[in-house]
């Protein structure tokens, strides 16, 4: 069986993200969506809030698991027994920062491999904190977050925390 890791913040999930886990859950036996817990961060959705949105919009996928994690990717990877990274990749901006990541979680964890994804076109533009923003100034941001995302970040602008 080969398990597969996609780790992010996922502060918050986007359609862009869910096209990722969607696919490389069709790639591996098991896809463990791993949220990172980074303290010196300071996120719009608690931990729990976003293991949740993710755990509701990835319901549909049966081999897919929402976990949580802190420290070294390859740490939590090594505990789950994952021997894939899965990483998204939007533009070539984002393939420097990504091998640099994928050459040390190799040095780290020699078995883990790091396969990129290119995401899908039609959210090559998307990212959390293009989503974040846009809800801030009270955009309608249903197409490109799940209902659930979008229903919580219209709770966070109406509570003043967006």
């Amino acid at each position: 069986m080969v398990i597969a890791m996609y780790p992010g913040s996922f502060d918050p999930v986007t359609n862009g993200h869910l096209d990722i886990a969607k696919r490389a859950a069709r790639m591996y036996d098991r896809l463990i969506v791993a949220v990172l817990n980074n303290k010196s961060k300071m996120p719009l959705f608690s931990m729990e809030e976003r293991l949740a949105l993710l755990r509701e919009s990835c319901a549909h996928l049966e081999n897919v698991e929402v976990d949580a994690f802190e420290g070294l990717t390859v740490d939590f990877a090594r505990r789950k027994g994952a021997t894939v990274m899965v990483r998204g990749l939007r533009a070539v901006t984002d393939f420097e920062n990504e091998i640099q990541l994928a050459h040390t979680n190799h040095a780290l964890l020699p078995g883990i491999e790091t396969v990129f994804l290119a995401t899908s076109i039609r959210w090559s533009y998307l990212s959390s904190t293009t989503v974040r923003e846009a809800a801030h100034y009270g955009a309608d941001v249903s197409k490109f977050v799940p209902a659930c995302v979008a229903a919580a970040l219209a709770a966070k602008r109406e509570q003043g925390l967006l």
